[in-house]
């Protein structure tokens, strides 16, 4: 059989099973490590609930993926051991197929992330493919308020730890607790949950921002007014509605 003939035959293997998104659906991919907790706990042993040098792997890696890897990032957002990447509505890289969207950005993230920590490190991906700009905005809210739950369950399970309970005692001590009760513990211990930086309960978010550039006409020397655009980092986005309108306005701009 000859080579050309083989190839044909082989690659229907391949891509017999290739799905695409639709054209006209907004894409949003979430990235997420893969046994973190091993390696957050154990492995590195990172400060808990939270650790700057992580949060900083996990950065560079957003700021990677949003902006070295051929995709047409709108907005980042990372909290926890996940990212979600808000692509342009009509991204066509890969021909918008899924099998290559998950692969790439699971790869990219890895890569990354491996040369920042200086260990490797593993992700997953997966596209949510959401119909209209509201249901753009609810995903990124039931990310946003998760960051928000984590912050508060992790204060609380690790103060608990650090006064003495194992893991299944202080796990067994929250269960059914409300989130006033929590706010209290963390209180009388002299932890008020409002003081606890912006990026621990909101997650970090990064976005395209335009700002006038002032040259010159090398011709004439004549000023000329130009607009650019760059990333923005965001360590303290907004609160409740007006997050959601903050989303709004970075789907609705592109």
């Amino acid at each position: 059989m000859k080579f050309e003939q083989l190839d044909r035959r082989m690659r229907v293997y391949e891509t017999a099973h290739d799905h695409c998104v639709l054209p006209g659906l907004h894409m949003v991919a979430r990235i997420d490590g893969r046994s973190f907790s091993q390696l957050t706990r154990v492995t590195e042993n990172f400060e808990a609930p939270y650790d700057v040098r992580f949060r900083d792997c996990m950065v560079a890696t957003l700021e990677h993926l949003f902006s070295s890897t051929g995709f047409s990032v709108l907005f980042g957002y990372t909290q926890s051991d996940e990212m979600s990447l808000l692509l342009r509505r009509d991204e066509s890289l890969f021909g918008r197929k899924l099998r290559k969207l998950h692969s790439v950005l699971a790869g990219e993230a890895s890569a990354k992330f491996s040369l920042s920590l200086g260990r490797v490190a593993a992700f997953d991906a997966r596209i949510s493919q959401l119909p209209d700009v509201e249901t753009v905005i609810d995903y990124f809210r039931w990310r946003y308020e998760d960051a928000h739950r984590n912050a508060l369950n992790g204060h609380s399970y690790w103060l608990l730890r650090r006064q003495g309970l194992d893991d299944n005692a202080a796990t067994q001590k929250l269960k059914g607790v409300s989130v006033a009760d929590r706010n209290e513990l963390l209180f009388r211990a002299g932890i008020n949950f409002n003081d606890v930086p912006a990026w621990e309960k909101r997650g970090i978010g990064i976005y395209w921002k335009e700002e006038p550039h002032i040259g010159s006409d090398p011709r004439t020397g004549a000023e000329v007014i130009s607009t650019r655009r760059r990333a923005v980092l965001d360590f303290d986005l907004p609160m409740k509605t007006a997050f959601d309108d903050f989303v709004r306005d970075i789907v609705t701009r592109q």
